[in-house]
């Protein structure tokens, strides 16, 4: 662990519940919180990882800059930097080369890997059909932009308290929501597909991160931009996605087909008789 890269992540935790104490407790300010818990975990849904790690769906070039915007205000770096490494863990998945594998250990899948001087780098090779747009690759080196703008947006708006509820403990929450995905969604949950790795689905980290724990989905067909395949599976990111799309900002938000939904496990051992190939 990068000892000292690390004091800001361990400050804001201290300071978001020493403010919270300072402050003291309102419905006001634990809403604001909430608030913007998930609003920014849309855009991490959405930006870091639907579209800049996945290209589930297409938009403009301008609307491309929002998203990669919206998604720095959690605060988990660039948008470059998030993407590349994600498609690295996609392409080793719980394999001793995944950068965030619960192999290595619980601390280290939820949050030892990103505090490593390993990974400080943004992995640009990994992400050459982003890294040729200037504007995301400033943003991505500026990653603290966002989040500040917030920050002094919420100071305007409501003094200290909102920025300690709003910004402080908001964003330490949406870390670990978001780092949820990484360590306990390979752990706990159920498997519908083979995925060839530990991924599993589960309805409670679903609900905390806005559809993205319905994560053996994802790991068996990666380039949708739902990842609650069924009706009954919440997906809060891909409905906002389909309003987006009605209004045209996006376009070409890709499903799976029918054959994919379909190979499960239960039908592989079934066999060819139910149309799926073992």
């Amino acid at each position: 662990m990068d000892l000292a890269g690390s004091i800001p992540f361990f400050a804001l935790h201290a300071l978001a519940l020493g403010g919270a104490v300072w402050t003291g407790f309102s419905w006001k300010l634990l809403g604001l919180a909430v608030l913007l818990y998930y609003a920014r975990m849309a855009g991490t849904t959405i930006g870091y990882h639907r579209y800049f790690s996945h290209r589930t769906f297409k938009t403009s070039r301008a609307f491309q800059f929002v998203l990669a915007f919206w998604a720095e205000t959690s605060l988990q770096k660039g948008a470059l930097w998030w993407a590349a490494h994600h498609r690295d863990h996609h392409k080793y998945s719980d394999t001793e080369r995944d950068v965030h594998s619960p192999l290595d250990g619980f601390w280290w899948s939820h949050v030892g890997w990103i505090l490593s001087p390993d990974t400080k780098e943004t992995k640009f090779a990994g992400i050459r059909d982003f890294a040729k747009y200037p504007e995301l690759v400033w943003l991505n080196r500026h990653y603290i932009v966002p989040p500040t703008l917030l920050g002094l947006l919420l100071l305007w708006l409501g003094g200290w308290p909102a920025v300690i509820w709003g910004l402080f403990l908001s964003t330490v929450l949406l870390w670990h929501g978001t780092f949820l995905v990484n360590s306990l969604n390979h752990v706990w949950g159920t498997v519908r597909y083979a995925a060839g790795d530990l991924s599993k689905n589960n309805g409670l980290i679903a609900l905390l991160t806005m559809g993205e724990g319905w994560h053996n989905n994802h790991h068996h067909y990666q380039s949708s931009a739902n990842q609650g395949f069924f009706w009954w599976e919440i997906d809060l990111s891909f409905y906002l996605l389909k309003g987006l799309e009605k209004v045209g900002i996006v376009s070409e938000v890709r499903t799976p087909p029918a054959h994919v939904l379909l190979d499960t496990i239960e039908a592989r051992q079934r066999g060819p008789a139910m149309g799926v190939e073992a």
